[in-house]
């Protein structure tokens, strides 16, 4: 189970640091966030590994999806700040759902399992693919927590936003280290998810 930062009053003080080192971030309001169309036509924009994402796979991403939900993301870390464990702890980078926490083409990612079930597979703008994992007293209703490696990656690289969310496939509650390894063998950078997982 996971704290999301933004909620976590363990972590005001170095929220507030980390804001006054990195001259903040900005929260886009719901009427400032971009359509999905507005994502779809972008010019490329390149993934964590370096790779583009084109507006053309951006679009047959759009394409696959079930639905189109707006949250609020944050993020989170497998560390104390987050989750309440140390590095040794028997349940430290341990999901909810049992998998190890991870951060590749597939994600793992925090949500309400009420709208999200665990296995729930949404692509996340400018975050990439993610799969529900994981749950947090924090993260009710409309709200995701993302995974990422360190403190300093969520600031540097997120922050909190709000964004619409593709669910590409509803979970059925139940996620498998085995399932999450093979996708993330199966997904090239910037592609959409191969149909047999899609229907998995």
């Amino acid at each position: 189970m996971v704290t999301s930062f933004f909620t976590c009053k363990k972590t005001i003080s170095s929220l507030s640091i980390a804001v006054m080192l990195t001259g903040g971030f900005t929260t886009p309001s719901l009427a400032a966030t971009p359509a999905v169309k507005h994502e779809i036509h972008e010019a490329p924009k390149k993934n964590k590994n370096g790779k583009e994402t084109t507006p053309a796979a951006v679009e047959a991403i759009a394409q696959q999806a079930l639905s189109t939900v707006q949250v609020v993301a944050t993020g989170y870390t497998a560390g104390y700040e987050s989750t309440g464990k140390r590095p040794g702890h028997p349940q430290y980078g341990i999901t909810y759902s049992g998998v190890k926490v991870r951060r590749g083409q597939v994600s793992t990612v925090a949500a309400d399992t009420k709208l999200f079930p665990i296995g729930t597979l949404l692509y996340i703008p400018g975050y990439g693919y993610g799969v529900v994992a994981d749950t947090g007293s924090a993260i009710k209703g409309h709200k995701l927590d993302l995974y990422f490696e360190t403190i300093k990656d969520v600031y540097k690289q997120w922050g909190k936003r709000t964004v619409a969310v593709q669910v590409l496939r509803k979970g059925n509650g139940k996620l498998s280290q085995s399932w999450l390894n093979q996708i993330n063998r199966a997904v090239e950078a910037g592609k959409p998810i191969p149909q047999t997982y899609l229907e998995s």
